[in-house]
């Protein structure tokens, strides 16, 4: 069978924030939290979709899940939601360190995100990773492993080109000919068009709190637990079955703590304050020319959809 017409290999769950009922009694007793990085945040949300370039997104690890969040709030309901997903891997070890066994798990996951070569090919949206960046380890092994695969099943790699961007959340620095620019320090970028590389520089607190410091909802996914719960059964010597859609999820203090904020900027997006604010900052953005984000922006402050133009 095919990796792109395989089951989704194990994950760490996540709950559904778009749907809070779910969560029951979980977050009894949590204090509210405080989102005081909230208008950086929108910012930044606002910009990785306008610098995007209509394409759909893929949020890499745990670091940005926060913009995430707050743009799976402001976007249900619009014409781009189920366009934001995630892909919850932690990998920044140099792809020749992997396993055949751990590169075909991850081979499995990226299919299972829509980044088999055969789909991406085929795609008619551009598909765009997310991810914090400092030295960019894990977009240099993601792009790695894609470009031999895509050698290795013989899809054409000036299609695939065209539909593969990356798009790095950066930590705000002064502006300055010896800032380092992880995009300029990396050669495979040049596998690239110029649109399918971007930045967007978040100050640099906020940055550290998302990359270092924030709790999380679930637990961090690096190679070495890719195989955890098959491993475990076999130990166990449990029938297969059908492979697992997640990890257990987390219930520790630090989780519902995380999960707090999470919902809490799940409702923050769907509230027209930070829609409108995503709108300012979009239109400040070069994008905002172009037909598919000026329509996004019309979603968001509530008003139809704009007419199409006819030719007489």
């Amino acid at each position: 069978m095919p990796l792109s017409e395989s089951p989704a290999p194990p994950q760490p769950y996540r709950w559904d924030l778009l749907r809070p009922d779910r969560l029951g009694t979980l977050l009894d007793g949590v204090p509210e939290p405080n989102l005081w990085f909230l208008e950086e945040l929108t910012d930044c949300a606002a910009k990785v979709v306008a610098r995007s370039g209509d394409a759909d997104l893929r949020f890499v690890g745990r670091s940005a899940d926060s913009v995430f969040d707050l743009l799976g709030g402001a976007l249900d309901g619009s014409s781009w939601q189920g366009r934001l997903e995630r892909l919850p891997l932690s990998c920044a070890r140099d792809p020749a360190s992997l396993s055949p066994r751990e590169l075909r798990r991850l081979r499995e996951h990226l299919a299972a995100a829509g980044l088999d070569p055969r789909a991406l090919a085929r795609r008619r949206r551009p598909l765009a990773l997310v991810d914090l960046v400092w030295m960019g380890r894990t977009f240099t092994t993601l792009h790695t492993v894609l470009r031999d695969w895509v050698e290795e099943v013989r899809e054409p790699w000036p299609v695939v080109r065209l539909k593969l961007r990356y798009l790095g959340i950066t930590s705000r620095k002064p502006t300055s000919p010896n800032t380092y620019r992880w995009h300029r320090h990396a050669p495979w970028t040049l596998d690239l068009p110029a649109a399918g590389i971007h930045s967007v520089s978040l100050d640099a607190g906020v940055w550290h709190l998302l990359g270092n410091v924030q709790h999380k909802t679930a637990a961090s996914y690096p190679p070495a637990n890719w195989h955890l719960d098959e491993d475990r059964r076999r130990q166990e010597q449990q029938p297969d079955g059908e492979r697992r859609s997640s990890v257990a999820p987390q219930h520790g203090a630090d989780n519902r703590a995380a999960l707090a904020e999470a919902r809490a900027l799940v409702t923050a997006g769907r509230s027209s304050v930070v829609r409108g604010a995503l709108v300012r900052t979009m239109r400040a953005e070069p994008a905002f020319r172009e037909r598919w984000l000026r329509s996004l922006a019309r979603e968001l402050r509530g008003l139809p959809p704009a007419p199409s133009r006819t030719c007489s």
